[in-house]
């Protein structure tokens, strides 16, 4: 099943046979005025709404900026106290090789920085752990790429069944095991560690019910001590991978007065294809808090073509629909790139931008396919390992 097919099953089922049926009972959502009183499993700094948040992404940019400076006093491995690298990984499906090729590529050349923050969306939430803790991470992050096919993904649910009485088309139970499988307490432990030293790693989903952005920021999860910490990663970064539709959205119970609420969380891909930090947020206020100028780099991953292939779309609505919604997410993504460019601009960051070129020319025959994946990853691997070029703007962006 393509791409295109997929977006166009997700809008026509949702879209036409929503009211036809009446699905799964749920818990009331939290009412948007209470959201700021949701807590999960007590970790005051766990997440923050992308917008609406400022004050408290200020407070967690100055606990973190100081763990850092220590840090980097320490002489500890990872950080440094004069400059600063940031890593962000799209949105992309099973584009996703393309990004992991990139980063072990960019290993063999062996110019790879330690990034100071790491954020993913969708696809690029679950390579972004493997990112955040380095080179050493790099044979799961292909496995993940390489050697997984659509059964450790997903499952099919009978079709029109699944559209009047499912949340979705597919069961990712699947996806759910894959995760938990490379996500062990070691590796839970580790990113704990690297938090202490004031490194992040936040991963985006989009709380349905609000409309909302929410960023969650995995390290201070990870240094919990609640015995569910690993568990509410785990579900994050599988909500994050969760399209709308064609995957079941991750419901997380949560408590507020007393009363017993569900927040359903879906693909963060919903709002953003990728981000960087906050827009609210501007990092020239760190340097005023300790006193320092740093270095600044910021690496935009995109897991995909800034344009959609090109086609003769067929005058047929699934057709025309399907590459429709290509063409939005495609996008949705190039839109996203001049955002965080500007933000970069503001704060005086050098931007840095990878995509998929023209010269990938494998076509894509269906989805999590092995043979176009290891391709992709291949073209990714030899870029980063010959030095990619990376594009210091958007495309076509004029100063």
């Amino acid at each position: 099943m393509s791409r295109a097919l997929l977006g166009t099953l997700m809008l026509f089922f949702v879209i036409g046979l929503s009211g036809c049926a009446t699905l799964t009972e749920r818990l009331p959502a939290v009412p948007l005025a209470k959201a700021a009183e949701v807590v999960p499993l007590g970790i005051a700094d766990a997440r923050f709404y992308m917008n609406g948040d400022a004050e408290k992404v200020r407070r967690i940019a100055g606990i973190v900026a100081e763990k850092a400076h220590r840090a980097a006093a320490n002489g500890l491995p990872g950080v440094s106290a004069i400059e600063s690298s940031y890593l962000a990984i799209s949105g992309g499906g099973d584009d996703g090789a393309f990004g992991a090729g990139l980063l072990l590529g960019w290993t063999a050349r062996g110019d790879r920085p330690s990034f100071a923050i790491v954020t993913g969306i969708s696809t690029g939430a679950l390579s972004a752990p493997f990112a955040f803790l380095g080179p050493e991470y790099d044979d799961k992050l292909k496995a993940v790429y390489t050697d997984v096919t659509a059964e450790d993904i997903f499952t099919k649910r009978p079709m029109v069944f699944a559209a009047l009485a499912e949340d979705a088309m597919t069961d990712t139970a699947p996806l759910r095991n894959l995760i938990a499988k490379y996500l062990d307490k070691e590796m839970v432990r580790r990113i704990g560690d690297e938090y202490d030293k004031g490194r992040l790693l936040l991963i985006a989903t989009t709380n349905l019910d609000q409309s909302q952005s929410v960023i969650w920021n995995i390290g201070a999860i990870a240094k919990s001590d609640d015995p569910r910490a690993r568990e509410l990663i785990i579900d994050v970064l599988r909500a994050s991978a969760s399209l709308p539709g064609v995957f079941p959205p991750v419901m997380l119970d949560v408590v507020v007065d007393g009363q017993r609420y569900q927040e359903m969380h879906v693909d963060g891909g919903t709002v953003a294809q990728s981000f960087l930090y906050p827009t609210s947020f501007s990092l020239k206020w760190i340097d005023k808090k300790t006193g320092k100028t740093r270095k600044r780099s910021a690496y935009v991953i995109r897991n995909g073509r800034l344009t959609p292939p090109e086609d003769t779309v067929k005058k047929q609505t699934l057709s025309i629909v399907g590459h429709t919604v290509s063409t939005m997410i495609a996008s949705s993504g190039v839109n996203d790139t001049y955002r965080i460019y500007l933000e970069t601009k503001r704060d005086g960051v050098a931007f840095n931008l990878a995509y998929i070129d023209s010269d990938f020319t494998t076509p894509y025959t269906g989805p999590f396919d092995k043979t176009y994946m290891r391709k992709l990853f291949t073209y990714g691997f030899e870029k980063g390992r010959t030095g990619y070029r990376w594009q210091t703007k958007p495309p076509e962006y004029v100063e």
